[in-house]
């Protein structure tokens, strides 16, 4: 990890750890705040206070026959505004000024505490730091207490004004609102009485006055409308718009009646001069005399028909039947023309009757676009005449309200009461039980924050934010410190290697003493400051055993250490663990699991151990590279972290290679050709310096020194 400046975070555990250690503190003082608060309550003299609520509506008499107009009037009053102008009457001086003459509240000492002054209060007026209270009349003394205790509002919503008074006496706590809403209410009606008498009065001589104008008006109508003429026959019509209509209806008739003659004689001429036969004609047709010339014409066609067979054209009686046919055809001809002739004297008539009747509408034309004229000035009077008529009726309608109301004294107020105070029997202020809850509450918080923030000075609620940080403040023994992975990078770690001793300046003859014993890489890993070392077992078991009695060995000594294993075996996990199926390095690789379930405590000792864990092994080696971040965020919060590879060659430790990092050679019955051999491989792999640890508290093998390679 880096050594420079890290950024940090709060500890909300630490904070929350540090408020219990102090639990007895926090709670002595909660305690005797909500006792303080308690007797403070307890001493202060009660209030009580009443209420009374005014429903403000139009109220009218049953027997006012303009009922329903002043109503949507008094409705109108009555809005928002009105509402908030009703408030401000109730709590005007001269009302309050009433209540107080009625209920004699200049004679309480509650009402006129000023009339009693106390010793320090007439030391301030003797020096002029204080107003004296007595140059005030005891009216207003009375009047300024009086709104003091007085709450008057507007529920919300609603026509309705509460009038609530807070009191030492509970009784007149309740009596003073119920006081003010008759006082209101008997001004209200008063007020509308006044009222009612000066509109009567007003409104006799104006009656009087309107009476007069409006038979002047009237009259003067009458004898515009005889001078000019302007005869009424309807609503709106005069007698000569009237005449003029029926002249025009009269005009469209007979101009239809003429069109239509003149078009019956001219269908009639030209089927006469084209050779048409004309019984085919309506006229004719319907001509009852045509009709009776067709039925001889048919029956002397018949006789000659029937004798013809039996007769010569020559026979008298032949001829005479077709002389009396020739006849006959003769008077139809005639007829025809009769008809011809009279079809067009009809139109000529027609023709005739429409030019009167034109000559007629013109001069009614005249006379109507005069009489409109005239009109105009007969609309006026009457528009005067009607505006004089309707205001009369309007004051005569408020004269007899106004005078009905006066003399029955039927004046109620725009207001009642609809919930009257009653005697309360619990007290206002103070209330005892909240004020020591929220005293007690309160002292609790102030105890809490304090011990927060002297925890934040002192640096102790402070961790770093880009590692993770055990904490071990009030944790029971032998429970494993969790690592917080602030960020999970995944760049390749590097880690430094922390060699030995080296014994420079010796000869190659020279056959030192060295001691690869357990105590002795202890010793080595103290004085150097290894935070991460990574431990090779060639031997297989016995090598891994030998490294979990180093990582016991070092926790005796005091140092926290957390044991990883990596070996196939699984040797570690079954010597430390309490179970063998349990979370570990496996699923820290998968990200199945956190820190705080992947890290167990040892069995026997302080130590803490990360077993192989329960994961699929294969695929938890693609993630692989997972275990440098894992790794560095241990060493952050352990002393040591220490790695059992078991028996894995140099390529496969060369993964976790980066500064920092101390590998050791755990090797206590490994012959010393083997020893010699592993060490040239990790020689290879590149590693300057490997700590040998052979588990036995003598000289090792012949080695000229520890460093291999």
């Amino acid at each position: 990890m880096s050594g420079g400046q890290q950024d940090v975070d709060i500890d909300l555990g630490g904070l929350f750890r540090a408020i219990w250690q102090r639990r007895v503190r926090v709670l002595l003082v909660t305690v005797g705040a909500a006792a303080v608060s308690f007797a403070a309550a307890r001493m202060v003299a009660p209030d009580y206070q009443g209420e009374t609520r005014v429903l403000i509506e139009s109220r009218e008499p049953e027997f006012s026959g303009s009922n329903q107009v002043s109503q949507s009037g008094s409705d109108r009053m009555f809005d928002e505004s009105g509402i908030l102008s009703q408030v401000q009457v109730l709590r005007s001086a001269d009302l309050i000024k009433q209540v107080a003459r009625n209920m004699k509240l200049h004679e309480r000492e509650e009402f006129d505490p000023s009339a009693r002054p106390s010793a320090a209060s007439d030391l301030l007026v003797m020096l002029g730091l204080k107003k004296n209270p007595l140059d005030l009349p005891p009216e207003e003394r009375v009047l300024k207490e009086f709104n003091e205790k007085l709450q008057v509002y507007q529920v919300e919503k609603s026509r309705v004004i509460a009038i609530a008074f807070t009191s030492k006496d509970p009784k007149l706590a309740a009596a003073i609102p119920n006081e003010m809403a008759d006082v209101y209410r008997s001004l209200q009606s008063g007020a509308k009485l006044d009222s009612n008498s000066d509109a009567s009065r007003w409104l006799e001589p104006e009656i009087a006055n309107l009476r007069e104008k409006v038979r002047e008006a009237e009259a003067k109508v009458a004898i515009y409308r005889a001078e000019s003429g302007l005869l009424p026959t309807g609503e709106t019509q005069n007698f000569a718009t009237r005449q003029l209509t029926d002249i025009s209806t009269e005009l469209a008739r007979v101009r239809a009646e003429r069109a239509n003659a003149a078009a019956r004689a001219e269908g009639m001429r030209t089927a006469l001069a084209d050779g048409r036969p004309a019984d085919t004609l309506a006229d004719i047709v319907g001509s009852p005399m045509i009709q009776r010339l067709k039925e001889s014409r048919s029956n002397v066609q018949s006789q000659i028909a029937d004798l013809s067979p039996a007769l010569l054209d020559g026979h008298p009686r032949l001829k005479g039947l077709k002389s009396q046919l020739e006849g006959i055809e003769a008077q139809i001809r005639s007829e025809t023309r009769k008809i011809l002739a009279s079809l067009e004297n009809e139109a000529k008539v027609g023709q005739l009757r429409e030019q009167q009747l034109v000559q007629q509408l013109n001069t009614l034309k005249a006379q109507s676009a005069q009489a409109g004229e005239e009109e105009v000035g007969l609309r006026a009077l009457e528009r005067e005449a009607a505006a004089q008529r309707q205001l009369l009726e309007t004051y005569l309608a408020r004269y007899r309200e106004a005078t009905s109301r006066t003399v029955a004294n039927a004046t109620p107020a725009d207001a009642r009461v609809i919930s009257r105070a009653v005697i309360p029997t619990s007290q206002s202020f103070p209330k005892v039980l909240p004020i020591t809850i929220v005293a007690a509450f309160a002292s609790f918080l102030v105890s809490c924050v304090v011990i927060m923030l002297r925890e934040l000075f002192s640096g102790r609620a402070l961790r770093p934010v880009s590692i993770p940080e055990a904490s071990t403040a009030g944790q029971p023994a032998g429970e494993p410190p969790v690592p917080v992975l602030v960020q999970q990078i995944p760049a390749p770690i590097l880690v430094s290697a922390i060699s030995a001793d080296e014994e420079e300046g010796r000869s190659e003859n020279e056959a030192p003493n060295h001691d690869f014993s357990m105590e002795s890489v202890a010793e080595h890993i103290r004085a150097k400051g290894v935070r991460v070392a990574v431990s090779v077992s060639p031997g297989g078991d016995e090598g891994s055993t030998a490294t979990v009695m180093l990582a016991r060995f070092l926790a005796e000594e005091g140092q926290k250490v957390v044991l990883i294993d990596l070996s196939g075996s699984a040797c570690p996990t079954r010597l430390m663990a309490h179970s063998q199926d349990l979370a570990g390095v496996t699923n820290l690789l998968m990200g199945e699991v956190a820190f705080s379930e992947a890290i167990h405590s040892d069995s026997l000792s302080e130590a803490h151990i990360i077993p192989c864990g329960d994961a699929d092994p294969h695929a938890a080696m693609r993630g692989i590279d997972r275990l440098r971040i894992i790794v560095d965020a241990l060493s952050s919060a352990y002393d040591l972290v220490l790695i059992e590879c078991g028996s894995a060659d140099a390529d496969a430790v060369a993964k976790l290679r980066h500064e920092g990092t101390e590998i050791i050679l755990s090797a206590p019955s490994i012959s010393n050709d083997q020893i010699v051999e592993m060490l040239m491989r990790f020689g290879e792999a590149g590693y300057r310096d490997v700590v040998l640890m052979t588990g036995q508290g003598q000289k090792g093998p012949d080695f000229p020194d520890r460093r291999a390679a």
